[in-house]
């Protein structure tokens, strides 16, 4: 790793992300991970673009799939972060363990985290280990948080795949 690469790791290690759980459901599989490489990319239309790891089950599952949903997740939420950032879909059924129901589109939506959308996705783009998903809302339910979980508190959680 050069000087400029070390350089921007320090920078962009100081930032704290909201983070958010990403779910999916494609070909009679459900599929959901903690992702923090998110962000709104437009206003009018709106779109909202959500970065997913290639070495994860989520992001198999995603490949057939024509939606997403994203969800904003509490603050006090930390067991769900570690469940859908630290266990891997591979090894077992995560939305076993939780309270949740089939939105949109069969679309997992997740009772803990009432702030959510789900998106058509409009795009997929290769960012190196991560596939950038453009998803243009289509439903979206809004609940005043308390707060969010950030980067720096969910850093600390072991990932289920490596990014």
């Amino acid at each position: 790793m050069g000087p400029t690469e070390q350089s921007f790791q320090k920078l962009v290690a100081q930032l704290d992300y909201p983070m958010f759980i990403a779910t999916v459901a494609a070909g009679g599989e459900r599929g959901g991970c903690l992702i923090g490489f998110a962000t709104q990319a437009s206003i009018h239309p709106p779109r909202f673009l959500a970065g997913i790891s290639e070495k994860n089950h989520t992001f198999r599952v995603a490949r057939g799939a024509n939606s997403m949903g994203i969800h904003l997740v509490p603050e006090g939420a930390t067991d769900l972060a570690e469940l859908f950032g630290g266990e891997t879909g591979d090894d077992l059924d995560k939305f076993e363990r939780v309270s949740w129901r089939p939105g949109p589109e069969g679309v997992p939506l997740l009772d803990e985290c009432p702030t959510r959308f789900v998106g058509r996705i409009l795009e997929r783009v290769d960012f190196g280990d991560h596939t950038g998903m453009v998803l243009e809302p289509f439903f979206a339910e809004f609940e005043e948080p308390e707060g969010q979980l950030g980067f720096h508190r969910a850093k600390r959680i072991d990932p289920g795949h490596e990014a």
